[in-house]
């Protein structure tokens, strides 16, 4: 797609750091508050009003932080009911590798894609933690973890691929038959998994969901790489952001893809308000009063370390904090905490502040055009294909963005008037893959 014609590709995380609690939000459609559908059906449909690529939500299976945030439901589940009462926006649930196998996730995220008629997908992320809910056995190292990933993402892939383009046969809705020799088993062997196949949903519109993937480490890019198609990435600054954009694309390349076909998505934390010195006021309210368990969640940020004996307009000491590689939880965004201590000699509380208001992620304070700006930089200037929001005003920071925001980048030739299909992989732009058993489909330049 040539420069000119390249568009902000956006996306919503609804957990976002500092959004107000679910319960706490009356519902546009009439159910009463504490009604959970209600709260996310509202946005999704405000966002899809806006033209949102896709709404995505975070997810964990740990109980050492169920006390940070209000509960919420399963992925899988939330964007099977909002499938129902959206048209156009994609649904982009996270699911661990870590705890799940296969067979089972390929076929619930192969019938979200049906249920919405072609616009699911995955986040693929590997767990750090939560292993005592899934019995005795230690987690894997942070290197195992993604090559255990990379052997379940290939076992649902090929699921995915049983069933080719054509293997159901429609004699115009009177009667539905399958072509036995277009379904077909995997018999997949490895080193972690032993799956027979065939799956037993068939292909969707789009072939099959998105595949997306969380995480910026050495690990993280090199399994990313070979079947990636939307990246979410934490980033702090433009250079950065251009470094790792044009790692990524690289690689990409490397591995015989066209580099277009997969859209780097940083993660982006907005406070908007009518002046610039409204919105830092703002800001400086919301973080005036960080709750006890956000300095847990940075201790667990730094690798594990205890921060209660410091003084919290102090650095931390250099000598606690261990070296980037020996972390095994999320080393790329313990890589931007330790810098930020380190190079920057930041103290325990403006530490504090960053988890609490992004958790790493970037961060812009200011006007509608100020925010329009910076994304307007980031995208033309080799650093973003478009951009996960987590505005931090909750609901009514999403309001805002979509409101004011928007119609600037709309204005600007920056971002759609209207949806250009009605499948994910089509509003992305992002190809229809064929089935390996099969010919690649007549439709496999683009999903419609």
């Amino acid at each position: 797609m040539s420069q000119a014609h390249r568009q902000i590709k956006l996306g919503l995380l609804f957990n976002s750091p500092g959004s107000d609690r679910p319960e706490s939000a009356a519902a546009a459609d009439g159910r009463p508050a504490h009604s959970l559908l209600g709260y996310y059906a509202d946005i999704a449909r405000r966002l899809e009003q806006a033209r949102f690529d896709f709404l995505m939500v975070a997810d964990t299976v740990s109980t050492e932080s169920a006390h940070q945030q209000a509960p919420r439901p399963e992925p899988v589940t939330l964007f099977s009911a909002l499938a129902g009462i959206t048209r156009h926006i994609g649904l982009v649930p996270t699911v661990s590798t870590t705890f799940t196998e296969p067979f089972n996730l390929a076929r619930q995220l192969q019938s979200l894609d049906q249920l919405s008629d072609g616009r699911a997908a995955w986040n693929v992320v590997t767990s750090s933690n939560g292993e005592r809910n899934f019995g005795d056995a230690p987690i894997p190292d942070h290197g195992e973890r993604y090559r255990r990933a990379a052997e379940h993402v290939e076992v649902v892939r090929k699921l995915w691929d049983s069933w080719e383009d054509d293997a159901i046969v429609n004699d115009h809705g009177r009667h539905i038959a399958v072509r036995a020799d277009k379904v077909h088993r995997i018999d997949h062997r490895g080193r972690y998994y032993a799956v027979e196949g065939p799956l037993n949903v068939a292909r969707s519109r789009q072939g099959h969901p998105v595949l997306f993937q969380a995480g910026s480490s050495e690990d993280g890019k090199a399994f990313a790489a070979p079947f990636a198609e939307g990246i979410y990435t934490a980033q702090q600054t433009l250079a950065g952001a251009q470094a790792f954009y044009a790692d990524l694309k690289g690689r990409v390349r490397a591995h015989g893809r066209d580099p277009e076909h997969i859209k780097i998505l940083p993660g982006l934390c907005t406070v908007i308000a009518d002046t610039e010195e409204s919105a830092r006021r703002l800001d400086d309210e919301q973080w005036n009063d960080i709750p006890p368990h956000v300095l847990r969640a940075l201790e667990q940020q730094l690798g594990g370390i205890d921060l209660s004996d410091l003084d919290p307009d102090q650095p931390v000491p250099a000598e606690r904090l261990p070296a980037l590689f020996a972390v095994q939880g999320r080393q790329s965004r313990y890589g931007i905490f330790r810098d930020f201590a380190l190079s920057e000699r930041w103290s325990v509380r403006r530490l504090l502040r960053l988890q609490a208001s992004s958790a790493g992620h970037g961060r812009i304070v200011g006007t509608p055009e100020q925010i329009a700006d910076h994304l307007q930089e980031w995208f033309l200037n080799g650093a973003a294909d478009g951009y996960i929001l987590m505005p931090s005003q909750g609901p009514g920071g999403i309001e805002i963005f979509a409101g004011e925001v928007v119609p600037i980048l709309q204005r600007r030739g920056l971002f759609r008037r209207d949806y250009e299909a009605d499948t994910l992989r089509g509003n992305l732009g992002l190809p229809v893959p064929g089935s390996r058993f099969g010919q690649p489909p007549a439709h496999a330049a683009r999903a419609g």
